[in-house]
């Protein structure tokens, strides 16, 4: 383990950047499959973050109640891949978007949705991971050290 001048890891900071790549990338490649027009429903950013969301719900159980986990995994995954494949800037500017091309109602509506599916999202991969591992769902097991 590595520190910096200013005293940050740098192989967490290297595993945080490696993995923001590919999630970048990731992103990309699912806005080059679906992509949409200006003013149209931005249906390629809710499914990132709708599966992003997903899988941090899934990726977290796995790492901390299931697995023991190698301490790069996090930092890589979670906040490295997942991060970079995850937008809500984008979504928020897509709200935008979508209200300067005269949708009012679409705006609102994806304003809400994203947020409230995130979460949704989140939780049902925690639950289903759970259930999967037959655990209980509601309650997380005493964490791995």
């Amino acid at each position: 383990m590595t520190a910096s001048p200013t005293g940050l890891r740098t192989d967490v900071l290297a595993a945080i950047a490696a993995g923001g790549v590919l999630g970048a990338e990731a992103r990309y490649g699912v806005g080059a499959l679906l992509p949409h027009a200006d003013g149209a429903w931005p249906w390629s950013t809710l499914l990132v973050n709708l599966s992003g969301c997903v899988l941090i719900g899934v990726l977290m159980v796995v790492i901390t109640e299931l697995r023991h986990a190698h301490r790069l995994v996090r930092p890589f995954l979670g906040v490295g891949v997942l991060g970079g494949y995850t937008t809500f800037s984008t979504a928020t500017v897509e709200t935008l978007t979508l209200l300067s091309a005269g949708r009012p109602g679409a705006a609102i509506g994806y304003v809400v949705a994203t947020p409230a599916l995130a979460v949704l999202g989140c939780g049902g991969g925690v639950v289903t991971t759970r259930l999967l591992a037959g655990r209980s769902p509601g309650r997380p097991a005493e964490p791995i050290r």
